[in-house]
């Protein structure tokens, strides 16, 4: 990005918005909301199925964040219409990306992938498919199966970096490197496909710092979205067991050190990214910590918005121009 197009770029985030919104970009691209509709196809990993290791990452429980509606053996169809007839009821005219979201949605039998993501495709109001998966899966076969439903509709790949430090991939149990991390970026990017990155911030061993670092890691990847959430400890993970065993292990953020370490990673992270998600939220009765009083997403949202405007600062702002 040369000079001038930094400076009107920030300009707009001075007067109007201090992030770059994924949300604002379906609304612009579509003419109207649109809403993930999340899709379980009962896959594995392979740091669970002994591939590369077992049991999977330590802070993993992938059914607290899945709607009911994706709980039972049912179809990609009944999933999809299920999940549509629950939004529908408050947003009767909004447009839907079906969410291949729990484990690894790259990981398998393609031909069965492949027949999954075109049910999902002939959905009606389906505008796209967002793929959940982890950048060591991601070979050319299924790039292929990717780039070709790519020209039917949209479709957004989200890798699981979770950390940009090796040394706490190997803690996560994660069985993959950065450098994986890198080279999954690059296929997608070679390939004109949509690449969106997965990030936890709060990861045991990890300070504010370490948040900088991840986004001048970030920044220096033809990355497209960044999903951010906070770490929690959730309940009879490998990570609340350790918690139990060892406190110090981790220490969980507090909803005003969250909003700190947003806030100095968008500062420092390119302004050509755009951000899809600050927090994840769990059913409270799975979370062992943080303690957040059931704060709502939309309200961490407003509490970043007030902070990024109370500091005047923006997303990118750190980043230095190059001559």
């Amino acid at each position: 990005m040369n000079a001038t197009a930094l400076f009107v770029f920030r300009f707009s985030q001075t007067t109007m918005e201090r992030y770059k919104s994924f949300a604002n970009w379906l609304r612009n691209t579509y003419g109207t909301r649109v809403q993930k509709i999340s899709i379980n196809l009962n896959l594995q990993c392979p740091n669970r199925d002994g591939t590369k290791g077992y049991g999977g990452c330590i802070y993993c429980d992938n059914y607290s964040y899945m709607p009911s509606y994706t709980l039972t053996e049912k179809s990609v169809e009944q999933q999809i219409d299920e999940g549509i007839k629950y939004f529908q009821k408050k947003y009767p005219t909004q447009l839907y990306i079906a969410y291949f979201q729990n484990f690894t949605n790259t990981y398998g039998n393609k031909a069965f992938l492949y027949e999954c993501y075109n049910k999902a495709l002939k959905q009606e109001k389906i505008i796209g498919l967002a793929i959940s998966t982890r950048p060591d899966c991601l070979d050319d076969e299924i790039i292929n199966i990717i780039k070709e439903i790519n020209l039917q509709k949209k479709v957004f790949v989200e890798i699981g970096i979770e950390s940009t430090l090796d040394k706490t991939l190997i803690i996560l149990n994660r069985c993959h490197s950065y450098q994986d991390v890198i080279e999954a970026v690059y296929k997608l990017h070679d390939n004109n496909l949509w690449c969106t990155g997965h990030l936890i911030l709060g990861l045991p061993g990890e300070t504010k710092e370490t948040a900088i670092e991840h986004a001048n890691k970030i920044s220096k990847l033809p990355i497209n979205c960044i999903k951010l959430h906070q770490l929690q400890i959730l309940k009879n993970t490998a990570l609340h067991k350790i918690y139990i065993n060892n406190p110090s292990f981790v220490k969980p953020l507090s909803l005003e050190e969250y909003i700190d370490w947003v806030v100095v990673f968008l500062e420092n992270l390119s302004p050509n990214i755009y951000i899809e998600r600050f927090t994840s939220e769990s059913p409270k009765d799975k979370v062992i910590a943080p303690d957040w009083k059931q704060i709502k997403n939309y309200h961490v949202v407003e509490l970043i918005r007030k902070k990024l405007s109370s500091l005047n600062t923006y997303q990118g702002r750190l980043i230095k121009i190059l001559p």
